[in-house]
């Protein structure tokens, strides 16, 4: 059931936490949240996205210096790459959608810019940081 199809464009192991543990029934049920959120992106951008991480357990997230309170923990969190498009470009894109672009099923609560990547996460409310070096 690893490969099982969440969307059009994703499956459940692309969500699966790099340490190789299994997944709890209560985070796959927000994975499932996160991937038509993603795949939403998907559409929009027209391009693929790579999920570098999405779940982590608890101690994956530790030993990569994850923050304890990650979003990550909870399988709503997923840390994306799209191809053709820069990590500012793809949140200065997503902050747009979410301003001016009314899409109810498109639920981004965390909006995180890094160097190399874009975290984007599902959770209740809006958050927004910048780890840019």
């Amino acid at each position: 059931m690893n490969n099982m199809k969440l969307t059009e464009n994703f499956s459940k192991k692309e969500f699966e936490c790099k340490c190789g543990c299994e997944m709890p029934s209560s985070v796959f049920y927000e994975i499932e949240s996160l991937a038509e959120n993603l795949q939403i992106l998907r559409e929009r951008f027209k391009a693929p996205i790579q999920i570098n991480s999405a779940y982590r357990c608890p101690s994956h997230n530790k030993d990569i210096g994850g923050v304890s309170n990650s979003q990550h923990i909870l399988g709503k969190a997923s840390d994306i790459v799209i191809e053709g498009f820069t990590p500012n470009e793809v949140a200065n894109t997503i902050d747009n959608m979410l301003r001016n672009e009314y899409n109810p099923n498109l639920n981004i609560g965390g909006l995180g810019r890094y160097n190399t990547f874009t975290h984007i996460d599902i959770r209740d409310y809006m958050a927004r940081w910048d780890n840019r070096k």
